[in-house]
């Protein structure tokens, strides 16, 4: 094969260019040069989640572009449970970098491929900035983050999760490696701090946070309703 087709991608819909014998971490190295070469971003169909996430750690050592995943729900249609909320949160995260996603590497099962996503514009509409020195009622934070999908508990220990202990409010924000913690003085928030949820201790100060959904539709009543009258339109 021509070296010029060999790190290239066809110019159109329809065109294929077929790639055989790519043993061990050879098809990672080709996908990364790809990656380097390419004028947009490169979506990886993976066959499962176990491979999506071996692909991703071994990409990743080959290029700087941004290689990411959206990752399956591992969960059945109907099942009694939800996703684990790791999983809920990495989705979001990827989710809300797609539409300015410019170049780089995203890997899709091809399970998670056949399935509807939510459009950007809803993840964009429902996030929220919060900076420090910001003006902010705690209260009308709270009804946010409820109608926003988080959960209220006494300690934060993973995504979707908030709590609140007099001035300080923390929260495990979706698509964050890690949780906040808000220092309020009155309505103002005075300082936006990392924390350990293990040890509960604070790390770093931050200038600003930005808060995702806690969910990829929205669970309001009114949306509740909208699905319920179009389900029984459909049945």
């Amino acid at each position: 094969m021509p070296e010029q087709y060999r790190f290239s991608l066809p110019g159109k819909a329809g065109d294929q260019r077929q790639l055989g014998e790519l043993t061990g971490a050879a098809c990672a190295t080709l996908v990364a040069e790809i990656a380097e070469r390419h004028q947009g971003p490169v979506v990886l169909v993976a066959p499962d989640m176990q491979n999506a996430l071996r692909l991703h750690d071994e990409i990743r050592q080959f290029t700087d572009q941004l290689v990411t995943s959206l990752a399956d729900w591992e969960t059945l249609p109907y099942d009694s449970f939800s996703p684990h909320q790791e999983i809920i949160s990495s989705r979001l995260s990827t989710l809300y970098q797609l539409p300015t996603m410019q170049r780089g590497v995203l890997i899709v099962p091809v399970n998670t491929l056949m399935q509807r996503v939510c459009p950007h514009s809803y993840l964009h509409g429902h996030a929220l900035v919060m900076k420090k020195g910001q003006r902010l009622s705690r209260d009308a934070l709270r009804v946010q983050l409820d109608s926003a999908g988080y959960r209220h508990v006494d300690q934060v220990m993973e995504h979707g999760e908030y709590a609140t202990r007099g001035a300080l409010l923390d929260l495990f924000p979706m698509g964050s490696a890690l949780p906040y913690r808000l220092d309020f003085f009155d309505d103002e928030i005075d300082s936006l701090r990392l924390f350990d949820a293990d040890t509960q201790r604070t790390l770093e100060e931050v200038e600003a946070i930005n808060l995702l959904p806690a969910h990829e539709f929205p669970t309001d009543k009114a949306a509740i309703e909208l699905f319920r009258s179009q389900w029984r339109d459909k049945v």
